[in-house]
C-alpha cells in the first residue's frame, strides 16, 4: 500500500515540520476507509509512512527547535483489529527504524562515517541484537587476495574494511546473504569527478547503510531464517598512491581486472564481496549498490533498477520491491553485453562504455556471482532525493532497507 505510506508520510512531516511541530499524531482509521485490507498490514503501512515522514537529520544543527520529533503515534480502530494491528505495528516499528538507521548513516559527512566508522557500526549492532560480526582490516584483505577492494584504497589515508554479519534465526537452512556497496566518499580517484555537487558523494555508500538497516529490522523482528551481510567499505581518493587507470589487479576470484576507469570502483569492492560470499554456501545473493549514473539516465529517481542471473529471484525482489513501496525494474542481462567488458591485457574489465552502463556494470558483478543466485539492485537514482516532496525531505531516502527486510520476512513465512 504505497499510497497509504505515502499519504501518512506526508501527514507525519508536516506535523513535525518547520514552523514548530507538534510530536504526538492520532489517526483514526474508519472501517470505509480501511475496506477488506487487512488490519495487521494497514497497522504496518501507517506506522512505516509516519516514521519515514518524520524523520529528521539535524546532528549537526546547533539550532534544531523548530522542528518536533515524533514521540506517539496513536492508531485508533475498530477493538476487534486490536491484536493484529499491534502486530502489524510492531512489524512496521521494526522496517522504519530500519530505513532510519539506514539514512542516518547516509547523512553523516564523509570526514565522520569512514569504513573504520561502518565497522564499528556494524559490531554496535552485533552487540545490540547478538548478531556475530566480524571486520576485516588490510591486512586479513591483503591475506585473503583481497585485491580488487585494496586497489580503490590505495589512494586514501582511511583502511578498507570487509564487515561480514551473521544472523542465525534458524537452526538450520542456508543463508540469505546482502551485500552493500560502502564507498563513503567518492573522488572518482584518479579519473576524478567533476567538482559540481561532489558534496553529494557522501552518499556512495548507501547500498552499506540498507544493509545495516535491514540488520536492524531483523535484529528487532528474529525472522526464522538465517542471513548474512557483506559490506566492502573503502573511501576513493587520488593521491600519489592511488591505482591508476590501465593498472591490472588479481581478483579474490582470481580473474584478472583492467582498471580502464578509477571512477568505476563499486563494481571492483562488489566483486571481492560477490566472491567471499560464496564461503557462506547462500540460497540467494541480493545487492544494493549506487553504482552507475547510467542508470539515473534509463530509470530517473522513481525506480530501482534491477538485473539478475535466476529469474526467480528476480521476480521476488520485484514483488518486494512492490510490497514495501521501493519499486524496481528489471533490466536485461544477455551475454551479449560481455563484449563491451572484453579487455585485451586482462581477463576482464571494469568499464564497457556509455552504451548500456548499467547493464555493462552488472554484467561485470555477474562474473563473480555463477555459483549462486544473484540479484542485483541499482539504487543510484533512488538512494537520495535531491529536492524536497511531500512525503520526504531532500537528501537520504535509505533505499533498499525496507525492500531487504521484506524479502527476508517473506523468505522466513512472516
Amino acid at each position: 500500500m504505497p499510497r497509504t505510506t505515502g499519504t501518512l508520510a506526508t501527514a507525519a512531516r508536516t506535523a513535525t515540520g518547520q514552523g514548530g511541530g507538534v510530536g504526538r499524531l492520532s489517526i483514526y482509521v474508519c472501517d470505509e476507509y480501511r475496506g477488506d485490507v487487512d488490519p495487521s498490514e494497514l497497522a504496518r503501512v501507517l506506522v512505516e509512512g509516519a516514521g519515514q515522514g518524520a524523520w529528521r537529520f539535524e546532528d549537526y544543527k546547533t539550532d534544531d527547535s523548530d522542528t518536533a520529533e515524533l514521540v506517539l503515534l496513536s492508531i485508533i480502530a475498530s477493538s476487534g483489529d486490536k491484536t493484529a494491528m499491534q502486530a502489524g505495528a510492531a512489524v512496521g516499528d521494526a522496517t522504519v527504524a530500519g530505513q532510519n538507521l539506514a539514512r542516518e548513516l547516509q547523512a553523516l559527512p564523509g570526514n565522520v562515517c569512514t569504513p573504520a566508522f561502518l565497522g564499528d557500526r556494524a559490531a554496535t549492532l552485533g552487540e545490540e541484537h547478538g548478531f556475530k560480526v566480524t571486520v576485516l582490516d588490510e591486512g586479513r584483505l591483503k591475506r585473503a587476495g583481497m585485491n580488487a577492494i585494496l586497489a580503490v584504497s590505495r589512494g586514501s589515508e582511511q583502511e578498507a574494511r570487509l564487515i561480514v554479519i551473521e544472523y542465525k534465526g534458524a537452526k538450520k537452512g542456508a543463508p540469505i546473504c546482502l551485500v552493500g556497496k560502502g564507498v563513503t566518499f567518492d573522488t572518482g580517484g584518479i579519473s576524478l569527478k567533476p567538482a559540481l555537487n561532489m558534496e553529494e558523494m557522501k552518499y556512495d555508500m548507501s547500498g552499506a547503510a540498507a544493509v545495516l538497516g535491514a540488520f536492524e529490522a531483523i535484529g528487532r523482528l528474529k525472522p526464522e531464517c538465517n542471513v548474512v551481510g557483506i559490506i566492502p567499505s573503502v573511501e576513493n581518493m587520488p593521491s600519489g598512491s592511488a591505482t591508476r587507470p590501465g593498472d591490472i589487479v588479481k581478483s579474490h576470484l582470481g580473474k584478472t581486472i583492467e582498471i580502464a576507469n578509477t571512477d568505476a570502483e563499486g563494481r571492483l569492492i562488489l566483486c571481492d564481496a560477490l566472491s567471499y560470499a560464496r564461503r557462506f554456501k547462500p540460497s540467494c545473493v541480493l545487492d544494493a549498490a549506487t553504482l552507475t549514473g547510467a542508470v539515473v539516465i534509463g530509470l530517473g529517481n522513481h525506480a530501482t533498477g534491477l538485473l539478475g542471473n535466476d529469474q526467480d529471484l528476480v521476480d521476488e525482489v520485484l514483488e518486494s520491491g512492490e510490497l514495501s513501496g521501493e519499486r524496481c525494474w528489471q533490466l536485461p542481462l544477455w551475454e551479449e553485453y560481455k563484449t563491451q567488458i572484453k579487455s585485451d591485457f586482462a581477463d576482464i574489465k571494469n568499464i564497457g562504455g556509455r552504451a548500456a552502463g548499467a547493464i555493462t556494470a552488472a554484467s561485470f558483478l555477474s562474473e563473480f556471482t555463477e555459483e549462486y543466485s544473484w540479484a542485483h539492485l541499482d539504487i543510484a537514482g533512488t538512494a537520495y532525493i535531491e529536492d524536497d516532496a511531500p512525503h520526504i525531505g531532500k537528501g537520504p531516502a535509505g533505499t533498499g532497507a525496507r525492500l531487504f527486510t521484506q524479502f527476508v520476512l517473506g523468505r522466513s513465512g512472516g
